[in-house]
C-alpha cells in the first residue's frame, strides 16, 4: 500500500482526504513542509502538499534520498516547487488543475461588494447601535467598468458574475479566450484595461513574466480612486507600491485574499501573537482594505474535488497510466 505523507494539514483537509480515500495509508502533519522537518518524509513513497509547503532543490534532494517518488499537491499553483529539481530527482509531481472555479469567483465578487457597500462596517455598527449612514456610500455596480486580469476558469466564472450585474468588461490575458471574444469581451493591453476601469480583479497565475505586475508605475494607470482585488497570487502586486497608492488616494478600495508573505500568517491562529509583518499590519490598518486569508477555495464542493483528484492522481501514477495533471519543466 503506498504510504502518503500530508503536510499543512488542517482538520478539514483531513475530514475530506479521509473521506474519499481510494485505499492509501495517509499520515497527517500539521507543519509546512521544510528542511527543518523533512526528516518526517523517510518512510514515505509519496507526499501531499499545499500552497505554503516549499520544495526547493536542496530539499528535492532530501526527498530523494528519502525515497519519495511522488509529489501530489492539492492546488492548482504550483510556483512554489522546484520543477527542474523534482525531474532531476525522478520525483513526478501532479496538480489539482482546477477546483471549483465559481467558488474562487464568488470570492471575488463578495470581496468587491464589501468593500464598495461596507457591509462589514454595517454589521459592526448596529451591532453597537449604531444606524448612521454616514461613511457607508457605495456605487452602483450595473454600468461600472471592470478590468479582468486573466480568463481561465476563474476569470470567465467572475465575467459571467460581472456580467450578470451589468458591468462593462474588458480583459487582458496574453492567451485570449476566443469563446468569450465570441461573446462580446473585448480584449486589450494591460494598460489599456486597467486605465478606464473602476474596478481592476486578478485572476492569472503567478510566472517570472507576471511578478508584481502591479506595481509603482502601472499602479499610476489606474483610474483614482479604483478598487484592486486579488484572488490569484500575493507575488502580482508589489506590496509597498500598493500601500503607497492607497495613502496618496490613487487607489481607493484593496481586496485581497493572497499576500506574497502569506506563508508565515495564513492558516494559522496568531491572535494571540505580535505580527511581525509591517506591511500587513499597516494595510490591516487601512479603513478601505478588505483581506481574507486566503480562503476564496474554501468550500464544501471544491475540497470534494480536491480530493477527489489527488487520489486520482495517485491512482494514475500507482496504475502507470497517463498523468494528465503532471506538471513539469
Amino acid at each position: 500500500m503506498m504510504k502518503i505523507a500530508i503536510f499543512s494539514t488542517c482538520k478539514y483537509d483531513r475530514e475530506f482526504l479521509e473521506k474519499y480515500n481510494t485505499g492509501y495509508e495517509l499520515v497527517f502533519f500539521e507543519a509546512a513542509l521544510s528542511l527543518q522537518n523533512v526528516v518526517l518524509t523517510k518512510g514515505f513513497d509519496a507526499l501531499c502538499l499545499f500552497v505554503n509547503d516549499r520544495a526547493d532543490a536542496e530539499l528535492m534532494m532530501h526527498l530523494e534520498q528519502n525515497g519519495i517518488r511522488l509529489i501530489l499537491l492539492r492546488c492548482a499553483g504550483f510556483n512554489h516547487i522546484d520543477l527542474a529539481a523534482a525531474s532531476e530527482a525522478g520525483i513526478k509531481v501532479l496538480r489539482v488543475p482546477a477546483y471549483s472555479p465559481e467558488a474562487v469567483a464568488e470570492h471575488a465578487m463578495a470581496m468587491v461588494l464589501t468593500l464598495n457597500r461596507k457591509t462589514h462596517k454595517a454589521y459592526n455598527r448596529v451591532r453597537e447601535g449604531n444606524f448612521s449612514l454616514e461613511g457607508l456610500m457605495g456605487f452602483n455596480l450595473n454600468g461600472c467598468k471592470v478590468a479582468l486580469i486573466g480568463t481561465g476558469n476563474i476569470g470567465k466564472a467572475f465575467y459571467k458574475i460581472l456580467k450578470g450585474f451589468g458591468c462593462m468588461v474588458m480583459a487582458f490575458d496574453p492567451y485570449p479566450d476566443p469563446s468569450l471574444a465570441e461573446e462580446g469581451l473585448v480584449y486589450a493591453s494591460l494598460e489599456e484595461v486597467i486605465g478606464d476601469a473602476d474596478i481592476v480583479s486578478l485572476h492569472c497565475p503567478l510566472s517570472d513574466d507576471n511578478h508584481h505586475m502591479i506595481n509603482h508605475i502601472t499602479l499610476k494607470l489606474f483610474k483614482p480612486g479604483a478598487m484592486l482585488i486579488n484572488t490569484s497570487r500575493g507575488g502580482l502586486i508589489a506590496t509597498q507600491d500598493v500601500i503607497d497608492a492607497l495613502k496618496s488616494g490613487q487607489l481607493g478600495y484593496l481586496g485581497l485574499d493572497v499576500y506574497e508573505q502569506e506563508s508565515q500568517l495564513f492558516f494559522q491562529n496568531l491572535s494571540e501573537d505580535v505580527i511581525q509583518d509591517d506591511l500587513i499590519s499597516r494595510l490591516i490598518s487601512f479603513p478601505n482594505v478588505l483581506i481574507t486569508s486566503h480562503q476564496g477555495f474554501f468550500t464544501q464542493e471544491a475540497m470534494q474535488q480536491i480530493a477527489t483528484t489527488t487520489f486520482a492522481n495517485a491512482d494514475a501514477f500507482k496504475a502507470g497510466l497517463t498523468l494528465a495533471n503532471e506538471v513539469s519543466i
